[in-house]
């Protein structure tokens, strides 16, 4: 076995470096943008008068590296050519997405709002998946150059990971279809042009067939955004919804009639395994900062490394981060090489490790760095509080163990009886 990343990808990450040395480092540098990085960094990008959501001066920053981004080749790596991308699979992008959240915090990968001058756009790849040609000519390059902003309503205020007994309904209506729910945690609906809706179309609750997936505009009769709720990691782009005989025509349909969980699918798998290489990542530069600080930082006369109290917790982590991330690379070197559902439980395992794992590195870099690492003027208490919304949002520990479990003991996947 070959555990060596091949040279071709590893010259991509030189390459990547050289651009954000010359094109994303000096912007983050101008104008105070480290306003949105430093100790100021929530209260800078929060527009707090306008309901919590992202300020327009953070916004316009993100627009301006997304463009540089683009026009250098970056920020389409991972999509296929016909979308003006260069094919990157879930290997080079799980590598990539882990050596960028290494560098800590900056304007090349943000962790709150998971922007990246290698995008990750797991929305065009299920318009280019599941997509009518009309809806991926109106919406894969929309997409890529933020005119159209599509948001995902799965969530509702009775059901998050039981998704299946879910209680938004569509109607057909002649040529038409109604829809009448409630959605929470709605997310992008701050900027989004569209959300695209889950709602049973048939079926009872439960019943994995029978929901569908419409795209909605957001400027539709009925389509109401009560709120935006306020969150561990600010600014927040999560929205109540609520729709009242909301009418969408018939080519709103995205995907098939009464499938739409499978779209739903195929968006949590790349979007894991990506988000886990970042946890991993993130992990990496909380041990690393730890280490550099305990080897400088004098108590008692002595520096911090040479006691095992520091030691020892840091060294179980390196050993974590060893585990994961080697794990972490197989899986998403599987899922370019097979069926993504064969292989379920691997990135649930992957999600649920990387995980635990940042939250358990943030948490030991602010104890080793003492007051300092309690302040905001030291990165990890910030890296702990994006993180630990993925323990819940990015399909809750307790799913990714059930997903194991089901896989373990034959009730689901391939073994299934």
């Amino acid at each position: 076995m070959d555990f060596e990343l091949p040279t071709a990808l590893r010259q991509l990450l030189a390459e990547l470096d050289q651009f954000l040395e010359d094109e994303i480092w000096p912007l983050q540098r101008q104008d105070d943008n480290e306003r949105f990085f430093d100790h100021r960094r929530e209260f800078a990008r929060t527009d707090f008068e306008g309901g919590g959501t992202p300020s327009e001066d953070w916004e316009a920053l993100l627009e301006e590296m997304f463009t540089r981004a683009d026009r250098a080749g970056w920020l389409r790596y991972g999509l296929p050519e016909e979308a003006g991308g260069r094919d990157g699979g879930n290997l080079d992008m799980a590598v990539i997405r882990e050596h960028l959240a290494a560098k800590g915090l900056g304007l090349h990968n943000d962790l709150q709002n998971e922007s990246s001058v290698v995008g990750n756009f797991p929305f065009v790849h299920m318009f280019l998946a599941f997509g009518t040609p009309e809806q991926r000519e109106e919406f894969v390059e929309g997409m890529i150059t933020r005119r159209r902003r599509v948001a995902f309503g799965l969530t509702e205020p009775d059901h998050g990971s039981d998704a299946t007994w879910l209680e938004t309904t569509a109607v057909p209506d002649g040529d038409s279809w109604i829809l009448n729910g409630a959605k929470r945690f709605n997310s992008g609906l701050h900027s989004a042009t569209h959300d695209v809706i889950f709602a049973r179309t048939s079926g009872d609750g439960g019943d994995p067939h029978g929901i569908t997936a419409f795209i909605v505009p957001t400027d539709s009769p009925g389509f109401s955004v009560d709120f935006h709720w306020w969150t561990f990691t600010m600014p927040t782009d999560h929205a109540e919804v609520t729709l009242r005989d909301v009418r969408v025509p018939a080519a709103a349909v995205f995907g098939e009639v009464g499938e739409g969980l499978a779209l739903a699918q195929h968006f949590v798998h790349e979007n894991r395994i990506r988000q886990a290489a970042s946890g991993v990542g993130a992990a990496q530069y909380c041990i690393d900062r730890s280490v550099a600080y305990a080897r400088e930082r004098v108590t008692f006369g002595r520096p911090l490394a040479e006691r095992q109290a520091i030691q020892w917790p840091l060294a179980e982590l390196q050993t974590e981060a060893e585990l994961v991330r080697t794990l972490v690379r197989k899986t998403a070197w599987e899922l370019d090489r097979t069926d993504h559902l064969l292989i379920s439980d691997k990135v649930s395992m992957c999600n649920y490790r990387a995980n635990r794992l940042v939250c358990d590195a943030a948490d030991r870099a602010m104890q080793v760095h003492g007051g300092l690492g309690y302040t905001r003027h030291t990165p990890f208490e910030h890296i702990y509080r994006h993180h630990r919304r993925y323990r819940i949002t990015e399909g809750a520990e307790e799913i990714q163990l059930r997903r194991i479990a089901g896989y373990l003991f034959g009730f689901a996947g391939p073994g299934r009886r």
